[in-house]
């Protein structure tokens, strides 16, 4: 383990500098205008995987951005480990509320502040470093694959086909995430399962073009104003989603389960101002922590129509949209809840107005049971580093190939997240700790030497 120790310290500019020069490269997967990038990008894992000492690393092309594959086998009789990531990045916009340029890295407080420094770039390179660390010392205890992809933050509409196409290719014992977070670093924890997610979008149409609000108002339905309604309409007043048959195959946390929840540290004040809000907002009889981790959400993550340049335009608009998510938890489908939601808004349209509603893409939920040889090993691990026992969370975000991954290459799934709530994932200014990005590389060769002896 000093070994490890001498070598990161001896290289860690040099990792971080790698690092910044991979979140300088715009690798949004979401615009076409960035395919370019993403090649380059896939290229540039391609090297670091080399350097890092991987045998073989192979770009595959998909119908979309490309998949990064890369392995160092050291004997057949060594268990396998599976890494995923993914080198793509949300897109930077709002631009004018970045306090930097999103692809220009600063470091600011000993943070990383860029696109992708926290999801997933900075939490991915953690094992590219880990393993290098490793190979570099002679003492890489298992056989190690990579699979870091180019469309998690799209869906992964390619990776279905890509993994059920390379079975052999990406035979393991377990697949490795680092794409979570944890409650602090004085307070470690582990996610023990994600939730999955449904993601529409809705369009209503009213007249057939834009009409002037002062002739035509009060006698023509406004497609804003019917979307907003049928949006509000889907909660109730106790912030309960009256979808029908939305809550049908939930399974509902147990009382043990909530009780060890409850014993999670959690400021809510602090929570409160750190988010510049007065008030929390969410489903009575739950808390917060609950209410992200172990019940299921609706929220609209966008909406438009009509005028919104510069001045006014006294318009009555022919159209307006909205995207929609649902965040699910275990045993919900979201195959179910999607054609929910599409009913759902296509029944409750008004004479007035049309409603066409769309799937983007969805996801299955996904839980990995605490008294596994995966989850004991990555908890040992934190402990070694931290100096003591993490603690097992539900997270509230997603990761939608999770189950893809256990179904077709039948193997459990472990995270080791070391990023922070509060580090403005998918918002401006996303940022990662330097502490962070380095404890994961301190943290991440233990995994391996301890589900190396355990398994």
């Amino acid at each position: 383990m000093q070994a490890w120790k001498d070598y990161q310290e001896q290289n860690k500019e040099r990792f971080l500098n790698e690092l910044l020069d991979l979140l300088r490269i715009p690798s949004i997967s979401a615009r076409s205008e960035h395919k370019e990038d993403m090649m380059c990008c896939a290229e540039s894992v391609q090297q670091h995987l080399l350097q890092a000492g991987a045998d073989i690393v192979k770009v595959y092309p998909t119908e979309g951005h490309p998949i990064v594959y890369g392995e160092k086998m050291v004997s057949a009789e060594l268990p396998t480990v599976l890494v995923y990531g993914h080198y793509d990045v949300q897109p930077a916009d709002p631009l004018e509320l970045w306090h930097s340029g999103p692809f220009d890295p600063v470091i600011k407080d000993g943070k990383i502040y860029a696109r992708g420094s926290a999801d997933d770039k900075g939490q991915f390179f953690m094992h590219v470093k880990a393993v290098e660390t490793l190979v570099k010392t002679n003492t890489l205890p298992v056989n190690v694959k990579f699979i870091i992809e180019g469309e998690e933050e799209i869906g992964s509409p390619n990776l279905a086909t890509f993994v059920t196409g390379h079975k052999e290719l990406l035979k393991a014992d377990v697949i490795l995430i680092s794409d979570t977070s944890m409650l602090s670093m004085e307070n470690p924890s582990i996610d023990v399962g994600v939730r999955g997610l449904s993601y529409i979008q809705v369009e209503v149409t009213g007249p057939n073009r834009d009409l002037h609000s002062g002739v035509y108002g009060g006698a023509v339905a406004n497609p804003i104003t019917i979307l907003a309604k049928m949006i509000a309409a889907c909660h109730d007043e106790n912030n309960h989603i009256t979808i029908p048959g939305f809550y049908d195959d939930v399974v509902e946390a147990t009382a043990a389960e909530r009780t060890k929840m409850a014993q999670a540290p959690f400021d809510e004040e602090e929570y409160k101002n750190d988010l510049g809000v007065k008030e929390l907002w969410g489903e009575k009889g739950f808390t917060t922590n609950e209410r992200t981790g172990i019940r299921p959400t609706l929220e609209l993550n966008g909406i438009w129509g009509g005028y919104t340049g510069e001045g006014s335009k006294t318009v009555l608009p022919s159209k307006a949209y909205a995207k929609i998510s649902a965040r699910l938890v275990p045993n919900q489908s979201s195959k179910k809840i999607t054609e929910k939601l599409i009913q759902y808004f296509t029944s409750i349209a008004p004479e007035g107005v049309s409603v066409k509603a769309e799937e983007h893409h969805g996801g299955e939920p996904y839980m990995t049971p605490i008294d596994s040889v995966e989850y004991q090993a990555a908890a040992k691990a934190i402990a070694a580093t931290f100096g003591k026992d993490p603690i097992p969370v539900r997270g509230g975000g997603s990761i939608p190939i999770c189950a893809l991954f256990e179904k077709e290459l039948g193997i459990k799934i472990v995270f080791m997240g070391f990023g922070l709530d509060s580090d403005n994932l998918h918002s401006p200014n996303e940022k990662y700790d330097l502490f962070n990005f380095y404890k994961g590389i301190e943290t991440i060769p233990y995994f391996h030497k301890f589900y190396a002896e355990m398994k």
